[in-house]
């Protein structure tokens, strides 16, 4: 009985309310909620939605209905559903220009919603708001302030600033403080209009409403983050903002502005803000500032996270101004409290703080250090992420072994987003503080082993360069590496390419004993690891490439096992991979030339440096790993060993596409030594071939003009080279000398400007330098002299030379030779180019 009388009820609420729309009462508000979540399917609700817009766009053509109000909320309902509102516009402006109160507010509330600064209605809206500035009706003008402090536009700004301003002027705290805000809106969208605002925005901080106080100290922050001059005209009001902070502290309960027993914290933290702003370099401002900072780190209870909040914004006003160091002390131990917080967000941010600390003090931070390192073990990731960085920011000479590991352990057990920077930073870390070159790579060995394939190529280039700069360790490293290597031949791949690389190079080494409880390893020994890395399919192609460059090497250096090393070799001449496959062929025919293989596969040249040792100079905080190794350009032949310079140009013969040296000088070369070469090079034009030119400094004849390398008259001053705009490629990488080649002035009446330039990246300086050019015969080249033959470390020289293309459309093509000394050791190195960026 009960459930007819309740169905009954129910047909007849819904008849009424059939009956009222057919009257023309539109649904209310909460029945299209009660609707639109009793749809069960997405179709339900467009359903829902689309007919009641269908409804309020036909209520929205009678002009007279009094359900305006109740449509729009509606409509805002729609819109914040995701749904389109727009057509809804005109006629939120429609209620924004009836009197009562109750329009304007469902008006106003419709266009901060609806409109944007894109909307042509603006105009519309900008009238509106200067007649309801301007309203006697304090809650009027309040709504005004609101919209415009929501979707003011430029010209809007501009209109209406001077409106605000006067409503600022006024005694009505209500709207002081709306009225502040919507300036600051204004300031932040026109910064121009700041000037405006700055007369009587020095008069709110003497008010007494926190409201109106909160709402000045942002606008005046605001401003002073925007304009020095600014700052400079708010710094005289420093020690109002501290009596105010002063007040805020030292005053009873009050029920209006207490949080959890501290008196107005929002208002605490808007003047701790302005404070760092006004207080950054500038010692009197800090003096005037240091005792109440003081006062509020001490006598802030910590209890609540309000509390924390303050301290936490105190902390960074310390840190950013010239404060004592006591007091920076201070902060820091706030900050270490933080840490044993159980909250992981005040442990996150305290991590992040102590993390910009460490450049203000150091040894403050220092002190921390062994909770910081527990905040490894976090189980949240992001705390992780940021104590790992925190941990490298603090490695110094004298913790570097205890932290080393601490990190290693964590390093064990981390996710694969942490091994790739842990292991970078940890190469930039012991480069830097390692006690000793053994404990330096016996360190990264197992970095290499636990962050396995997350290793960055750069670390393995790097630690290839501290093997090959390092000779002392040469013989412990490939010992090591190989152990290492039999141990995790399958998951760690960067560990096995630097060890391929090291037994390749020093792989003789490998065969006597390191010490006296060592025993020296056999040729077989080797090979079995190379014989179980390479047939596995869990090996990468980079591995296996260096595998078989090792194994090249190795033939040179073992005695007894070629036969097996070749077999090796040509194992992968039919890979599908393209390089390791060409690889496999080339270095199998090398290892049939006899006596030439030895020469071809000798000993690398010192790698001086690499990228990461600038960043080990300024290791610290949150800085990245300076840009890693970059990779030669692959037109660019790699330098030849000063041994190897005998018969330069016979060796490279054929390297210009097929082309023999004797064709590219025009003549036959026989047998040279190494000093006859510098006959040859130092020569001027072959005739019919082109020109091989010497480059030491020397005195300019026939020309007057030092810039005249077109060979005009001395009366006749050509234009200047233009700026070059092309990337410059490397003509000549060898121990620590680079010589690059850019592109000056391109192809003009067959004539070309290059530019060479040369850096000295060692330690040493370089004295009687020579650089030396070829050409093919399509091509004439000429030299200017040199800046100079002498170079600084870290010091550059410069030359200009000009290329005459004889040849129509013939591509330029380059080898290079550069004849120097360093500490009277006379030292050469080669190299070719085959394109230049913006020439060819």
């Amino acid at each position: 009985m009960a459930t007819a009388v309740e169905l009954a009820i129910e047909k007849i609420d819904e008849y009424k309310s059939k009956i009222g729309r057919t009257l023309g009462t539109p649904m209310r508000l909460r029945d299209l909620i009660r609707q639109v979540r009793a749809a069960r399917t997405m179709a339900e609700e467009r359903a829902v939605v689309d007919r009641e817009s269908a409804n309020i766009r036909e209520s929205f053509r009678d002009d007279d209905s009094p359900w305006k109000c109740r449509n729009i909320a509606k409509l805002l309902y729609i819109h914040m559903l995701g749904y389109q509102a727009h057509f809804g516009q005109m006629e939120c402006m429609k209620l924004v220009a009836q009197p009562r109160f109750t329009d304007k507010r469902i008006g106003y509330l419709g266009a901060m919603l609806l409109l944007d600064e894109r909307a042509e209605v603006h105009l519309l809206v900008t009238n509106s708001l200067k007649n309801d500035l301007a309203c006697s009706t304090q809650f009027v003008s309040g709504l005004a302030l609101c919209t415009l402090g929501s979707i003011c536009s430029a010209e809007m700004c501009r209109d209406l600033a001077n409106e605000v301003e006067k409503i600022i002027k006024q005694n009505n705290a209500y709207l002081k403080k709306k009225a502040a805000l919507c300036a600051f809106r204004i300031v932040r969208k026109v910064p121009e209009l700041m000037e405006v605002f700055i007369s009587c925005t020095r008069s709110l901080l003497g008010e007494k409403n926190h409201g109106v106080l909160m709402g000045a100290t942002t606008l005046v922050t605001e401003m002073c983050e925007r304009s020095p001059d600014v700052l400079n005209h708010f710094k005289k009001l420093v020690p109002n903002l501290v009596r105010i902070l002063k007040n805020l502290l030292m005053s009873g309960y009050s029920p209006e502005h207490d949080v959890t027993g501290i008196s107005d914290p929002f208002l605490q933290v808007k003047i701790l803000r302005l404070l760092r702003v006004l207080g950054k370099d500038d010692v009197r401002a800090t003096e005037e500032m240091n005792d109440i900072l003081a006062q509020v780190a001490t006598n802030t209870e910590t209890v609540k996270n309000v509390g924390n909040a303050i301290l936490y914004e105190t902390v960074l006003t310390i840190m950013e101004i010239k404060s004592e160091s006591g007091l920076r002390v201070l902060a820091v131990n706030i900050l270490g409290r933080f840490l044993l917080n159980p909250d992981k967000n005040i442990r996150y941010v305290a991590l992040n703080t102590l993390l910009k600390t460490v450049s203000v003090d150091y040894q403050a931070v220092q002190r921390h250090r062994t909770v910081v390192v527990e905040c490894l073990k976090d189980p949240d990731i992001s705390i992780r992420k940021r104590a790992m960085e925190l941990c490298f920011a603090l490695i110094n000479k004298t913790n570097i072994t205890n932290m080393t590991k601490e990190i290693l352990i964590f390093l064990e057990t981390a996710d694969a987003e942490f091994k790739a920077e842990c292991a970078s930073k940890m190469y930039v870390a012991t480069e830097r503080y390692s006690p000793n070159h053994e404990w330096h790579l016996d360190t990264m060995v197992t970095v290499l082993r636990l962050a396995g394939k997350f290793v960055p190529d750069e670390v393995v280039s790097c630690m290839i360069q501290l093997i090959s700069s390092h000779s002392q360790i040469q013989s412990y490293a490939v010992s090591q590496l190989f152990r290492a290597a039999q141990r995790d031949a399958v998951n760690a791949q960067p560990l096995l390419q630097v060890a391929f690389w090291t037994i390749g190079e020093f792989g003789d080494l490998l065969l006597q004993p390191t010490d006296a409880d060592s025993t020296a390893v056999d040729e077989s020994d080797v090979l079995e690891l190379f014989e179980s890395v390479l047939p596995s399919t869990l090996t990468s192609l980079a591995t296996k490439c260096y595998a078989v460059t090792a194994l090249a090497k190795l033939a040179t250096r073992f005695s007894s096992s070629v036969d097996r090393i070749d077999a090796l070799v040509r194992v992968n001449q039919a890979h599908i991979h393209l390089e390791l496959q060409q690889r496999s062929v080339e270095f199998s025919n090398v290892l049939k030339f006899g006596e030439l293989k030895f020469g071809l596969l000798e000993r690398m040249p010192v790698i001086t440096h690499n990228s990461l040792n600038a960043a080990a100079a300024s290791i610290g905080g949150e800085e990245n790993v300076a840009p890693l190794i970059e990779e030669t350009s692959s037109n660019v032949a790699v330098e030849t060993s000063p041994e190897s310079n005998v018969d330069l140009l016979a060796d490279l013969g054929g390297s210009f596409g097929g082309t023999g040296v004797g064709d590219i000088l025009g003549t036959t070369l026989p047998k040279t030594s190494n000093n006859d070469i510098l006959d040859i090079l130092g020569g001027l034009s072959v005739q019919g071939g082109p020109s091989i030119v010497s480059s030491a400094p020397q005195p300019s004849v026939g020309l007057d003009d030092p810039f005249d390398f077109f060979g005009g008259s001395a009366n006749t001053a050509p234009a200047a080279p233009k700026p070059a705009q092309n990337r410059p490629v490397i003509a000549v990488n060898s121990k620590g000398l680079e010589v690059q080649i850019e592109v000056v002035e391109g192809w003009q009446n067959e004539k070309a400007v290059l530019k060479m330039t040369a850096f000295n990246y060692t330690p040493q300086p370089i004295t009687n330098f020579n650089f030396q050019a070829a050409v093919t015969k399509a091509f004439e080249i000429q030299l200017q002299s040199a800046s100079s033959a002498q170079m600084a470390p870290e010091g550059s020289i410069t030359q200009l030379m000009t290329i005459v293309r004889r040849v129509p459309n013939s591509t330029a093509r380059m080898r290079t030779r550069v004849v120097y000394a360093v500490n009277g050791n006379e030292q050469t190195a080669a190299g070719e180019v085959n394109e230049f960026p913006g020439l060819n």
